[in-house]
């Protein structure tokens, strides 16, 4: 498990970004324990209510559960929520400005799509 960090955000949401990457990811499956607060101030040598504040983060966020005296776990449904979460953020944060710039350009939805696929067949997007 590696934690990368840099200096444009506060640790606790890399924290959080980075712990909800590896529960959509798989790397943290449904109901599997994730690591406790002191073992990852130890690993990542910052301060325990850091990474508290990033992990409740995701608590909030219904993707990890506490468990009293037993530490945090993923909780049901967390791939399916943040899949969700993502796809409307790519809409958000993609999709309307690419539609808004294509409007301005004169671009119609035929001429978008034609675009697209143009994007396809280059090797622009590989699967």
């Amino acid at each position: 498990m590696q934690f990368k960090f840099d200096e444009s955000t506060p640790l606790y949401q890399q924290i959080a970004t980075q712990l909800e990457d590896m529960i959509f990811t798989g790397v943290f499956g449904q109901g599997d324990q994730i690591p406790s607060t002191t073992q990852l101030s130890q690993q990542l040598q910052i301060n325990p209510a850091t990474v508290l504040k990033g992990m409740n983060m995701l608590v909030d966020k219904d993707l990890v559960e506490k468990h009293r005296g037993r530490g945090m776990f993923v909780a049901a449904g967390s791939q399916e929520k943040i899949m969700q979460a993502r796809k409307e953020s790519f809409y958000n944060d993609y999709v309307k400005s690419l539609l808004e710039e294509a409007h301005k350009l004169g671009i119609n939805k035929e001429h978008l799509m034609e675009l697209i696929e143009r994007g396809e067949n280059d090797g622009t997007i590989t699967d």
